[in-house]
């Protein structure tokens, strides 16, 4: 993920991603959440994070105003920030120098001699030495065409867009309740605002419906992960006649450890870069270098600790 990052960084000199270093700021309201802040800064530090800083709720109000005076404490680090996935895939993609064919079914693999040569398409064979899947929550379903079963997991997440929203500071960091992974960060002028909490697998989809009562689960004060728990302004926004939103829904791929899968497969010729667990744009420039590396030899299986035949112990979903 720091390679990753440093790469967005000198990425955004050359080329607008959006990128934004506008912090992440984790909000505790409970004493028991206040604690386990304070210990997961004692942590970060360790790690070499050490420019993430701990607030008490009173300086925390004083520096982030539209915080509500329950708060306990928080958590801050400037470093962190967003950019516009849009934007750096289709940067990323000019850049490559690679053709790209669009709109085309796979349908199976090509073999040959027992090794992957290629795949197969609606529209005929592309021969390839090696093939890399790298389709995200579609990646279970294009593997079992090959006979290879992975231990991938879909699980549905909504973003909630409002596209105009005056309460919101556009300098705002990306504001989270720590007890329950509720968020909202700015976004044009308005916000996007997010809830992860634990959710059931659901079967790989390309077209992920969406659900309201995500929406209101994040809007409605009422709520036990409610927006306002945190953020007063957020009632107004509740109230307001003028309101409008709209969401949008995709599937984090979660393997058991919370691990990607990189490198070759059991199946010779087929390799994988998938399964973020939930920080795909995050991990994905030093995750495809990995990968690339483990394809080409220069990372060897013993040296990989993403080699998707490795021994997992199984994780419970973090909320952030």
């Amino acid at each position: 993920m720091r390679e990753s990052i440093d790469f967005f960084d000198e990425l955004q000199q050359r080329v607008d991603l959006g990128l934004r270093h506008q912090g992440y700021l984790f909000v505790a309201r409970t004493d028991d959440g206040a604690r386990a802040q304070q210990a997961l800064v004692q942590a970060q530090r360790s790690w070499g994070l050490t420019d993430v800083e701990l607030i008490d709720g009173a300086e925390a109000r004083r520096r982030f105003p539209y915080l509500s005076g329950d708060v306990v404490n928080a958590r801050f680090r400037q470093g962190d920030g967003w950019l516009e996935p849009r934007r750096l895939a289709l940067e990323l993609a000019r850049a490559s120098g690679a053709r790209f064919d669009t709109g085309r079914t796979v349908t199976g693999f090509v073999l040959h001699e027992g090794r992957v040569r290629g795949v197969a398409t609606a529209t005929g064979p592309v021969v390839a030495e090696t093939v890399v899947i790298a389709a995200g929550p579609l990646s279970g379903p294009l593997a079992k065409l090959a006979g290879l079963d992975l231990p991938l997991a879909t699980v549905r997440r909504h973003k909630l867009i409002i596209p105009d929203l005056p309460q919101v500071p556009s300098r705002a960091p990306m504001t989270i309740e720590f007890e329950t992974g509720a968020h909202w960060r700015p976004a044009g002028s308005g916000a996007h605002a997010l809830w992860t909490a634990p959710a059931p697998p659901e079967p790989p989809l390309d077209d992920v419906p969406t659900s309201a009562a995500f929406a209101f689960g994040l809007l409605n004060p009422a709520s036990d992960h409610a927006l306002a728990r945190i953020v007063p302004f957020w009632k107004e926004v509740w109230s307001s006649s003028r309101l409008q939103w709209w969401l949008q829904a995709g599937q984090y791929t979660y393997t058991p450890d919370r691990r990607p899968l990189l490198g070759p497969t059991a199946v010779p010729g087929l390799a994988l870069n998938t399964g973020y667990s939930g920080h795909g744009i995050m991990g994905s420039i030093g995750g495809s270098r990995r990968a690339v590396d483990a394809v080409t030899g220069r990372l060897k299986p013993a040296d990989n600790p993403f080699r998707p035949d490795r021994p997992m112990q199984s994780r419970e979903f973090d909320i952030l």
